[in-house]
């Protein structure tokens, strides 16, 4: 593309990574060194504290008020909203609660990631974290079934912002391919903090039952919502937005991380606005249809899970206060476990393998509770499979997919239909655990092991077609791309004839 970056060992490893690691090759027409006195690794670590740990808050109190409401069920939100019947298990309002939320967070995926670059990301993104914040208060103010589907819905148009907007789109514009997936991680399992955090704050809180004349499932809503409107407040202020914008590096710092990013993904573009057909070249690409199969299979055991665990514990016949405490273990271990899933991807820079391997140990938990019915810690024990497995393959699938997207315009399109078309899989989720099917839950355990079949197929789909374009591609003569101009090759992005994807 013009510009090569001066190799320096560091801890994510050479930046000239190899022709087979999935990288843009480059000619070094123009050599950018590191900054005087400064190192890559430093430049990276200051990169790390200004990002990553905003990003991951957002993302945390984000899916804590979308999922809040699992653990508000347990303090008996269902019964005094009437969602569900007494004498009759068939009810399905408590569900449609859930599914109402999805509604918008699907149909407004791509428009919120063209209207963050529109506004910029500290802008958007705080904003719709305060309204996301402010509509979870008011979900613990509702009287009756209308008032919760209202404030579920407008949470859902809220949150669209969230998600890819603050992880796929931003992370990839600030790290390499080969320095993502360690960052990818540790944001995803925001929700996995999210997951044991939710479950010790509700019963904290839960024993607040009748202060004030609330119940306790209102006050989870109103103080975790609360919370959430008082971060964003400081999100507008530290955010950063892009490389090219932000004040914290120096211009020569800047120009490094820039060319660095060129290097490995190729330009971004970011001077074009995106266009119609921008989108319609994006969406009829194979490989985009198959990454975002990939996400949607993981996206129904994913969801069944963090909305329903808290059900499914109930069903071992805890109380409420332990089934609370019993859900913080297996989400705690997810988090450990992803991470140093995410740390062995990095280091040997491939996903592929990775994403079969936990998806197989989440199957093995679902297969432990469609088989086991009489011996609780089996089954609980099959929750940290569910949860490590699940949420260590969901955060390698989508920085997989995210990454090997080039430029602004292909990676914002691209992951937005990842993430718009993956999770219609939470519409099915939020219907697969009913009421009626309590304790064993046979259905749902049932569709979230096809779910995991078809991501798993979806990933093998993704692996063979970058395998294979990468085939071609090195079947071309050196200067197949010689006759293309920069503002080509920028808008080819991953589709240059120089770029090559990562397995």
């Amino acid at each position: 593309m013009g510009v090569a970056v001066a190799n320096e060992k560091t801890s994510s490893g050479s930046l000239d990574d190899s022709h087979d690691n999935g990288v843009l090759e480059t000619s070094p027409v123009q050599e950018v060194p590191v900054p005087a006195g400064t190192t890559e690794r430093r430049i990276l670590t200051k990169i790390d504290l200004h990002v990553v740990p905003f990003l991951c808050i957002m993302y945390l109190l984000a899916f804590l008020d979308r999922v809040n409401i699992a653990n508000a069920k347990v303090f008996d939100l269902a019964k005094d909203l009437h969602l569900e019947e007494p004498g009759t298990k068939d009810s399905t309002k408590y569900n449609t609660a859930l599914v109402i939320f999805f509604v918008p967070y699907c149909l407004f995926e791509i428009p919120s990631n063209i209207l963050l670059k529109k506004f910029k990301p500290h802008v958007w993104l705080s904003i719709n974290m305060f309204l996301f914040g402010f509509t979870t208060i008011m979900q613990g103010l509702v009287t009756n079934y209308s008032g919760l589907l209202a404030t579920r819905f407008f949470l859902g148009v809220f949150e669209t912002g969230m998600f890819p907007g603050a992880a796929f789109y931003l992370i990839g514009m600030w790290y390499k391919r080969s320095e993502a997936q360690k960052r990818y991680s540790f944001f995803f399992n925001s929700t996995t903090l999210a997951g044991a955090f939710g479950g010790l704050l509700a019963a904290a809180i839960g024993k607040m039952d009748g202060m004030r004349g609330y119940k306790g499932w209102r006050w989870i809503f109103i103080i975790e919502g609360a919370l959430t409107v008082f971060v964003s407040f400081f999100i507008w202020f530290l955010l950063p937005d892009f490389p090219e914008d932000v004040k914290w590096l120096s211009e020569e710092e800047r120009t490094y991380v820039k060319a660095r990013l060129a290097a490995d993904q190729g330009n971004h573009a970011i001077e074009r606005p995106i266009k119609l057909r921008d989108v319609l070249s994006v969406l009829k690409d194979p490989k985009v249809i198959a990454g975002g199969f990939a996400y949607f299979g993981i996206i129904v055991p994913a969801y069944g899970y963090a909305y329903f665990a808290p059900g499914i514990l109930q069903t071992f016949h805890y109380g409420k206060i332990e089934t609370q405490l019993r859900s913080v273990p297996p989400w705690a271990v997810a988090f450990a476990f992803s991470m140093a899933i995410a740390y062995t991807s990095d280091r040997i820079r491939h996903r592929f393998l990775f994403t079969l391997a936990t998806i197989s140990i989440a199957i093995a938990g679902f297969a432990i509770l469609l088989g086991v019915h009489d011996h609780t810690n089996v089954q609980y024990a099959a929750l940290f499979l569910i949860a490590s497995g699940a949420y260590t393959a969901m955060p390698i699938i989508v920085c997989w997919f995210n990454m090997n997207l080039g430029g602004h315009h292909r990676r914002a399109i691209g992951s937005a239909w990842q993430v718009g078309f993956g999770n219609l899989g939470g519409i099915i989720a939020v219907y697969v655990f009913l009421q009626r099917d309590s304790p064993r839950f046979i259905p749902g355990y049932s569709v979230c092991l096809a779910w995991f079949v078809l991501s798993a197929i979806s990933c093998c789909v993704y692996a063979f077609l970058c395998w294979n374009s990468n085939k071609k591609r090195a079947m071309l003569p050196p200067d197949a791309g010689a006759h293309l101009t920069q503002e080509e090759k920028d808008d080819l992005g991953d589709n240059a004839p120089d770029y090559r994807y990562l397995l």
